[in-house]
């Protein structure tokens, strides 16, 4: 007879990285490798939305790109300087210099395409 399991505990990961204004230059535009940054906010329901897309993305494209997420209504500094005026922005970052950007929300198959061909 097998013993029986009182309890299963799911271990959820985090792929994507939170970043502040005060971690930016360093996990941002010091990054050895390319970073994908998404300006959200927890009101945003297309935040929301693309969030779990973000995530397996960031699991998928690993060896190739980083991503971040940036909650601007806690980080307004950085999202200041960049300009950003909607949400969600997600502007992509090369050797410390934004190089492509995608405002809204889209399917992820949508959205790996476009980082993919970003990069």
């Amino acid at each position: 007879m097998c013993p029986k399991i009182e309890k299963f505990t799911e271990i959820e990961t985090m792929s994507t990285i939170a970043v502040t204004d005060a971690s930016f230059e360093d996990d941002v535009l010091k990054s050895d490798k390319p970073v994908l940054v998404d300006f959200w906010a927890d009101w945003c329901g297309p935040c929301k939305m693309i969030g779990p897309a973000l995530e397996e993305i960031s699991e998928e494209l690993a060896d190739k790109v980083t991503i971040a997420k940036m909650d601007i209504m806690q980080n307004t500094d950085i999202p200041g300087q960049i300009g950003v005026k909607s949400i969600p922005l997600m502007v992509l970052f090369k050797d410390g210099k934004p190089v492509a950007q995608k405002l809204g929300a889209a399917p992820k198959s949508a959205l790996k395409g476009w980082i993919e061909g970003a990069l």
